[in-house]
């Protein structure tokens, strides 16, 4: 195979659509990639040549060609550097995409070397003592949060700081109404403590009116609510169902503690309203930022009323264990940070993108698909659950189980398929949408001879 070299195209067409971003380099080289005009067997210029000739940062350039590396269009290896080695829409791996657990796509979270360095710089480091939250991870935090909250407090991902706050409202035994669908796992963990669980029906403006009244007739102790639609088949919470619920709840004798999750955080295409807003002195929010940021950021953040965070921080340890000052430092940075807003913004967009093509191409085939428009998972609808699993892995495709995330499973028949790491390319959409429809209505059957 003849090795031609695609420098000078690669640069000049660059220079042209004005690119700046990972995103704007990706785009740029998968077009000319897939129009045949850098061809297989072409040589792509190294990172540092190509940082040299176009202005691009190093991180812009890397970030993009690992997306391209991912659908199969370049591959880098020492001795021949990167070339195209494929020039058609390529067929990506599915084995290398989690379209289970909802993971997020790394090329596009920022780099965390210069947030843990902007954590190091701290008068405080290593001073004894516990900073449950530091002060300018508070004052990072403040200025946007969704009530005026009481107190703050750091934790671990968003997973732990959810448990932590409804283990901070509710003893074991007790009755916790969640907000369906929720996050897998995470009904196994609450039936793993001892807690009786009841579910909270929604739709497209959040929980629903008669859903959440009956939840309050069992007399929980804590509800856990998702206004931002974490992993909703629906939407997120309106103005106006929040005054719905709100109504509800101040109908009742009963005051059950309110926790809310926003397992999205910096995602979010826009803040949900809270019911914190009438209720704060019962009412936390965990907000994460994992997702956005990076699993080893390892810092939610939980605000709100003083007595549930009191808690929470005595629940840690005895109120021993606090975070790193250098991990929290390091999240207020990234919240800050102008770049980082940059980078977000660009996930956000691409996450949406992806989303929305695979449920158009769903709805193409006759499937009934759903998710919201912050959710991190689509939901599909199927006529066998599990026959359908088995299928699709069958073809390397491994998707969740939608049973997973509802207290009474029976009749809903649904695929969980994690937005964050479905391909950017419209035919390799095509071609998941293609093997959804071809196991939705069946049947599996398994017979022993």
């Amino acid at each position: 195979m003849t090795v031609t070299d695609g420098t000078d195209l690669l640069v000049s067409s660059l220079s042209a659509n004005g690119s700046r971003t990972s995103d704007q380099v990706r785009d740029v080289t998968a077009r000319l990639i897939r129009d045949g005009k850098l061809a297989v067997g072409t040589r792509l210029p190294t990172i540092r040549e190509l940082t040299h000739r176009s202005g691009l940062s190093t991180r812009s350039i890397v970030s993009a060609w690992g997306e391209l590396r991912r659908e199969g269009l370049i591959e880098t290896n020492r001795r021949g550097g990167t070339v195209v080695v494929n020039s058609a829409a390529a067929t990506p791996s599915w084995a290398d995409r989690d379209l289970l657990t909802g993971s997020p796509d790394y090329a596009l979270q920022p780099d965390l070397a210069r947030a843990l360095s902007a954590g190091l710089r701290s008068d405080h480091l290593n001073h004894p003592g516990r900073e449950y939250i530091t002060s300018r991870l508070h004052d990072a935090v403040v200025g946007d949060w969704p009530f005026e909250a009481a107190s703050f407090v750091a934790a671990g991902g968003g997973s732990e700081g959810l448990l932590l706050a409804v283990e901070a409202a509710a003893p074991p035994g007790s009755v916790v109404a969640v907000e369906e669908p929720v996050m897998p796992g995470f009904l196994d963990t609450l039936a793993e403590v001892g807690y009786r669980v009841v579910g909270i029906a929604s739709d497209e403006s959040g929980a629903r009116p008669e859903s959440f009244s009956a939840a309050l007739d069992t007399d929980p102790a804590v509800i856990v609510l998702q206004p931002e639609g974490g992993y909703a088949a629906g939407g997120t919470l309106t103005a106006d169902r929040r005054s719905e619920l709100v109504a509800i709840m101040a109908d009742t004798d009963r005051g059950p503690w309110i926790v809310e999750d926003d397992a999205v955080g910096p995602l979010a295409d826009a803040q949900a309203p809270s019911l914190g807003e009438h209720f704060p002195e019962r009412t936390v929010r965990v907000r994460s930022y994992c997702k956005a940021f990076g699993m080893d950021i390892k810092t939610c953040v939980i605000g709100g009323s003083d007595e549930l965070i009191n808690r929470a921080i005595r629940l840690r340890v005895h109120g021993i264990a606090a975070n790193s000052r250098i991990l929290q430092n390091a999240l207020a940075h990234l919240i800050a940070d102008p770049e980082t807003d940059t980078v977000i913004e660009t996930a956000r967009t691409r996450y949406r993108n992806r989303r929305e093509a695979l449920l158009a191409e769903l709805t193409a085939r006759g499937v009934r698909a759903r998710s919201g428009p912050n959710s991190l998972v689509l939901w599909a609808e199927v006529r066998d659950e599990t026959g359908a699993q088995i299928e699709l892995a069958r073809r390397g495709i491994h998707v969740g189980s939608g049973a997973r995330s509802f207290v009474d499973p029976l009749g809903h028949g649904l695929l969980r398929i994690a937005v964050p790491q479905l391909p950017d390319d419209p035919g390799a959409i095509a071609e998941l949408a293609d093997a959804v429809a071809a196991v939705a209505g069946a049947v599996h059957r398994e017979f022993l001879d």
